[in-house]
């Protein structure tokens, strides 16, 4: 089995509900949810809105490959009514991203693992060093404790 490190989020329409749903739906469609982090209220990151973000990471042993995983993501999203935009910085109602995949290193057009910028949002640290503080990231090789330490984002992010 595969365990995998998924950030759940949406900043639209009933946020805990979503977050709930969501987890329902991968508990059936890619597998056993392990942990699950407190649920994180943040400002957006990257653009402006008047909803805050509601964000939490979960652990999950899947039999998924990892463009299966994506896939299944990719279909959640979709059923919450998410809209790809060009931007990628918009409102949505539901983001499932891919943090972790075992410790494996992707880097492909459709698929990047380990998420590219989770080094660099405080709003991802949090929840994840809730999970697992001694986790080593396979590229940075450090501690997510030490990543989130030397984390320069500033934003608040207020566990609920």
């Amino acid at each position: 089995m595969n365990r995998v490190f998924l950030l759940l989020g949406g900043n639209l329409d009933d946020r805990y509900g979503l977050i709930r749903s969501a987890k329902e739906i991968i508990s059936k469609e890619i597998g056993t949810i392990v942990q699950e982090s407190s649920i994180y209220e943040t400002a957006p990151w990257g653009f402006k809105s008047d909803q805050d973000f509601l964000n939490q990471v979960i652990i999950v042993t899947t039999s998924l490959t990892p463009i299966q995983l994506l896939k299944e993501c990719q279909i959640i999203e979709d059923k919450f009514g998410r809209v790809r935009q060009l931007d990628q910085y918009a409102s949505r109602t539901m983001d499932i991203d891919i943090l972790f995949f075992n410790d494996e290193i992707i880097n492909n057009n459709d698929l990047i693992i380990p998420h590219e910028s989770l080094h660099q949002r405080r709003f991802t640290l949090e929840p994840l060093v809730e999970l697992a503080p001694d986790f080593i990231h396979p590229q940075i090789k450090k501690s997510l404790s030490e990543i989130m330490m030397e984390c320069t984002d500033v934003a608040e992010v207020k566990k609920l």
